[in-house]
């Protein structure tokens, strides 16, 4: 029969590292290594920073302005990967994680660190989105779940040598030398994707003029996602005072956000609408709960439990692998398990890890309880997060995987904020009537299984057909 004239690849041809993909494999792995790296070794000098900075009060706006900077940058990476393919919004990014190590190694107010993470945040936001979008263009359906597993353990190495390194050469030397030695650690995958950047791996596919008609969706404005940053941003800066100026920052952020936030994400993502909208609700459920409890537990075994912080640092890098191997794990099980059932799995496994961390509070209870609860949580991430992603971009329109991919960030970074804010405001209520802090903590913790359930409930609406 001459109407077959290509045959189907053998599966020696289908993995990762075959011939076919090694580029592109190597590449995604390369500056999702380097640049895990490069976050893991930043945040643990951010407080030395501002205290030597004399900035201490303003420290809430330089760890959350990050965050709020990564929805402008998933939005522009999305939209400019949609147009452009994913590596020009991919090499941006990593440049400007580049220029912004060295914008905070150089700062000579708190001021200016603030801007350098800001910035930070734009490139690890145009990062993030890009190389989903690369996984989506580059390889077939029934590889992504095994390149997604392994970006996630692409940051294993650098749980377990970024902060300590960090510590070590900030005590040798100083902070500063921490930010000037990874802008030239980041030099080596922006030559990586500057080199990539002819390979087809990376363009958008093209696709029929039928299909750019019927599935078109609403591209979000930048300025949109930019009002969104700069609310989020005022909301960061609010929680660190309580006087009249930070009463109307908070505001004013506030209302951008109410205005601004759903355009920016699928029309039907509050009510779970089937398909993509219930995939980026979910993904904001289950960062919400996880990244939550990833900040209060540490805040937990160091203030109030008093453990030693290296035990509290062995938490991270156990949560870490655990993270890593459950996102290996999910991988291994496609065709078996359906994505959205291991997404249902994961939420009730991190319902599981909040159930430990609030029992982690009693004093009868050793103090590491409460640590396993971090690595728990992370087995759940791991299942839940990867699926989540495949299933955003099963239920993409054709051509605007971008467009999935950064609602999903978007949906990440708000889903943290949203629970980190209202987990706080229940833990300073206790506080504030005079409470210790234990059942400050136990309230707090308890919150968390309202987001973990929801996620767990509404996952079959996310499922792909």
């Amino acid at each position: 029969m001459t109407g077959r004239a290509t045959t189907r690849p053998t599966p020696a041809e289908e993995r990762l590292f075959s011939r076919k993909y090694a580029a592109a494999t190597f590449s995604f792995a390369a500056v999702m290594f380097l640049t895990g790296f490069a976050a893991l070794a930043v945040v643990p000098m951010l407080p030395v920073a501002a205290r030597d900075l004399d900035g201490v009060p303003l420290y809430p706006l330089v760890a959350g302005c990050f965050v709020a900077a990564s929805l402008f940058g998933g939005v522009l990476g999305g939209d400019w990967a949609d147009r452009a393919g994913a590596g020009r919004p991919l090499a941006a990014g990593v440049v400007l994680a580049v220029v912004t190590l060295v914008v905070s190694a150089t700062s000579t107010s708190i001021w200016q660190l603030a801007v350098g993470r800001f910035l930070d945040g734009v490139a690890a936001g145009m990062i993030a989105v890009a190389i989903n979008t690369a996984i989506a263009h580059a390889y077939p359906d029934r590889l992504r779940a095994k390149a997604l597993a392994l970006m996630s353990t692409c940051w294993i190495i650098p749980s377990l040598t970024g902060p300590p390194l960090a510590g070590l050469v900030a005590a040798w030397w100083s902070w500063r030398v921490v930010f000037f030695g990874l802008a030239a650690l980041t030099v080596i995958p922006s030559l990586v994707v500057v080199v990539m950047l002819r390979s087809p791996s990376w363009q958008a596919p093209s696709k029929p003029a039928s299909d750019a008609v019927e599935n078109r969706t609403p591209r979000p404005a930048l300025m949109v996602a930019a009002a969104v940053s700069v609310g989020a941003a005022l909301g960061q800066y609010a929680v660190s005072g309580w006087d009249l100026r930070h009463l109307l920052c908070g505001a004013a952020g506030l209302a951008l956000l109410v205005v601004f936030v759903p355009r920016l994400l699928p029309p039907g993502t509050w009510r779970a609408a089937r398909g993509l909208p219930a995939a980026v609700l979910l993904r904001g459920l289950t960062s919400g709960a996880y990244f939550t409890l990833e900040a209060f537990v540490p805040l937990l075994l160091t203030t109030a439990r008093r453990v030693p912080p290296v035990q509290t640092g062995l938490a991270f890098t156990g949560a870490a692998i655990a993270w890593a191997g459950s996102s290996w794990l999910q991988g291994r099980l496609q065709g078996r398990v359906s994505r959205h059932g291991l997404v249902t799995a994961g939420a009730l496994v991190m319902g599981a890890a909040v159930a430990v961390a609030a029992v982690g509070t009693l004093p009868a209870l050793p103090a590491l309880t409460a640590a396993g609860a971090m690595v728990l949580a992370a087995v759940g991430m791991g299942m839940a997060a990867p699926s989540l992603t495949l299933l955003s971009l099963t239920h993409s329109p054709s051509g605007r995987q971008g467009y999935a991919s950064s609602a999903m960030q978007t949906s990440q970074n708000l889903g943290q904020m949203a629970v980190m804010g209202v987990a706080s405001a229940v833990f300073n209520l206790f506080l504030g009537f005079g409470s210790a802090e234990l059942p400050g903590y136990a309230a707090a913790f308890g919150l968390l299984l309202v987001p973990s359930v929801l996620a767990a409930s509404l996952a079959v609406r996310a499922r792909s057909t």
